[in-house]
């Protein structure tokens, strides 16, 4: 059988095979449940595929992944000239070819390449759904930054929209493309695509300072206190390091700077405290605690600022699968 005989779900299911069971585990972190609903019955029908054509099969996706790559960094023009030196003219074209078609399906991509600065400047003045229906297509931490620039009424607003967001159509897109025409490229959908929601949120509000995280929660709670329930949720926040096991707690500990662990309990309660001190040698406990009593006049974003830090630490931490978290109640853990 041939490589161009299978269809694109099941090179897609040949190249999960192929990463093996870890490596597979990390690409299905950015797939939709959808997506890894659709890609885990291609894998089990699979069957057997023969060396020589998943051999092809990895080496047309190494080409695919090394054009999307030279295109995003340097524009199709630096691209074809760098795929051109590597695989020649003919197969560049295809190449080139194949990606462009896949970019035209994908709305307002070029949100991705654009600095924050520039997506504020031209969302601020717009209608919180506006808003919401582009931030949906950009990038979790520019949305983050961008919500965080917002006025305080019209950021619980966006947060509301975008939870609330599941699907939009052509017809949606494309007015929203039309008010904002000199700022987007035409792209379109061909179909209805799934956007925004809590999920996505979560994974915006992760990304946001604490301050911030801190206003929206209060402000969503008065009107909203479910959805902002929904949202923590589906969080990693500070205060869920009490829900972490020991091992885990050792862990993020080594990686993070003695003064951010300082600065962070000086915001937070006695129960995380004697948890850090729990999982610390004594002499460590005794240090931290002699600098928490020499630590006086922290301002609040400071402190903000240090759990801010520790969290990140901890998510990457998770994502490399060096330690469980459990995200409001969200997981259990099975001995």
């Amino acid at each position: 059988m041939e490589n161009n005989s299978l269809t694109p779900e099941q090179k897609a299911a040949a190249v999960i095979v192929s990463l093996g069971a870890e490596k597979a585990s990390k690409v299905y972190k950015h797939l939709s449940e959808s997506e890894i609903e659709k890609l885990t019955i291609e894998v089990a029908k699979l069957g057997h595929v023969p060396p020589e054509q998943t051999e092809d099969v990895l080496d047309e996706f190494y080409k695919t992944c090394l054009t999307q790559k030279v295109v995003t960094d340097g524009g199709m023009e630096y691209a074809r000239s760098v795929l051109e030196k590597a695989f020649g003219e003919a197969t560049t074209q295809v190449l080139l070819e194949k990606l462009s078609k896949s970019l035209k399906m994908r709305p307002f991509e070029f949100i991705r390449k654009s600095s924050v600065k520039n997506l504020f400047s031209f969302l601020q003045h717009e209608r919180p759904q506006t808003i919401a229906l582009v931030l949906s297509y950009a990038d979790a931490d520019q949305a983050a930054t961008v919500i965080s620039e917002l006025p305080k009424e019209k950021r619980i607003k966006v947060v509301e929209c975008v939870a609330k967001m599941e699907s939009a159509s052509p017809d949606a897109i494309k007015i929203v493309e039309s008010t904002l025409k000199k700022r987007f490229e035409n792209i379109l959908t061909t179909d209805y695509t799934t956007i925004g929601g809590i999920d996505y949120i979560a994974d915006v509000m992760n990304h946001m300072d604490r301050g911030n995280e801190k206003f929206i929660f209060d402000e969503l709670g008065k009107d909203n206190s479910e959805l902002a329930d929904t949202i923590r949720k589906k969080m990693f926040v500070f205060e869920d390091i009490v829900s972490m096991d020991n091992r885990s707690i050792q862990r993020f500990i080594r990686e993070c700077d003695v003064k951010d662990i300082v600065y962070a309990l000086k915001g937070s309660d006695e129960k995380i405290k004697e948890l850090i001190f729990a999982n610390v040698s004594k002499r460590m406990a005794e240090s931290i605690k002699s600098d928490l009593e020499i630590t006086v006049n922290v301002r609040l974003r400071d402190v903000e600022e240090a759990q801010q830090r520790i969290v990140a630490v901890i998510r990457r931490l998770e994502e490399a699968g060096e330690v469980i978290i459990v995200k409001s109640g969200k997981d259990e853990i099975i001995a």
